[in-house]
């Protein structure tokens, strides 16, 4: 990869890598049942998550989750936290983004990383 970032997801409920690079947590509740020492964040980014009213609607319904990646895409447009993201990406080699979902395939660490690819 030519100068582009390694970027990784994966849920917080895995155990901690050395190659996970620096570890961004991108909920906005601290996931039950992980101390902050297991989870071993560099930066919990909470203002990137998508807003209560967006999760609420989503509530991780794989079915609804094309139009949960548009709504959470246009939230993102606006949010500063979303440019920080892409600072931190430009900073570091590896930037592991960490969920609490279940679902791995759908959920807004999926959608922040298509967008910073």
């Amino acid at each position: 990869m030519s100068g582009m970032t390694d970027c990784r997801v994966k849920r917080i409920y895995e155990p901690v890598a050395e190659d996970d690079g620096f570890r961004v947590l991108v909920d906005r509740l601290w996931p039950r049942g992980v101390s902050r020492e297991e989870a071993a964040v560099d930066l919990w980014l909470k203002e990137v998550a998508p807003s209560a009213e967006l999760r609420q609607w989503f509530g991780h319904d794989p079915e609804r989750f094309a139009e949960f990646r548009e709504r959470n895409r246009d939230e993102l447009d606006t949010n500063p936290a979303f440019t920080r993201l892409q600072q931190l990406t430009a900073d570091h080699e590896r930037v592991t983004l960490l969920y609490g979902a279940r679902d791995r395939q759908h959920n807004q660490a999926v959608v922040l990383r298509e967008l910073l690819e």
